[in-house]
């Protein structure tokens, strides 16, 4: 009975070493397609990384830098022009929403300001000397000298604008001061405006941009 229960064992061993040894390649072969499989992925989210960093030669090329330029000089001379059509509307505040009878309106050189491109990133006139340099690449070679003198007065009128613009807005409050002198400084700044917007209309003649 011992040799026969012996026996059984034996073999219960030997048929589980067989299975055993009979599924080791099936195993191994698995484990191969396992491993390809994750070479296989690897390989594509690698190939994916690379193609997502290079740029495709089918997406739609972003704007050139020049044209925007172009495009700002072109916004930049019709606000100014606007400005002054508008004069007296654009630099005068009108106080509302108050029953005090003597506000009133007064003079206030703000839009100055913000149509010369100081108050705001988001003017196209923002850094407009700077704009403006990096246009000088397209003018033509018998425009250079016009050219240069139309960036060198930007330079002086806008900024002088800008200055008495801001002279103005101090008006009242300086020694002998008033809303007349407020006036003053905004009218004296209006010929820097007015000299600004022919130096954007000499740029846009020399580089031959179009105006709506």
């Amino acid at each position: 009975m011992k040799q026969t229960v012996l026996n059984i064992i034996i073999l219960t061993v030997s048929i589980t070493n067989l299975s055993v040894s009979a599924l080791s390649p099936l195993r191994k072969v698995n484990n191969a397609k396992v491993e390809g499989r994750r070479q296989f992925l690897s390989s594509a989210v690698a190939v994916g990384g690379l193609f997502t960093c290079l740029p495709s030669a089918f997406a739609k090329a972003p704007p050139s830098g020049l044209e925007g330029d172009k495009a700002k000089i072109v916004a930049g001379y019709k606000r100014l022009n606007y400005l002054l059509d508008n004069w007296e509307k654009e630099t005068t505040q009108c106080k509302t929403g108050n029953d005090n009878p003597y506000l009133g309106c007064d003079r206030t050189p703000e839009k100055v300001m913000e149509y010369l491109g100081f108050k705001s990133m988001e003017d196209p006139l923002f850094r407009a000397d700077k704009t403006l340099i990096r246009l000088q690449s397209l003018v033509p070679a018998k425009d250079a000298d016009v050219y240069q003198d139309a960036v060198d007065t930007w330079l002086e009128k806008a900024e002088e604008g800008n200055g008495l613009a801001f002279i103005s807005s101090w008006g009242e409050a300086n020694p002998g001061g008033g809303k007349d002198r407020v006036a003053l400084f905004i009218e004296r700044s209006r010929k820097d405006v007015v000299e600004s917007r022919d130096v954007l209309k000499t740029v846009i003649q020399v580089l031959d941009l179009k105006v709506d």
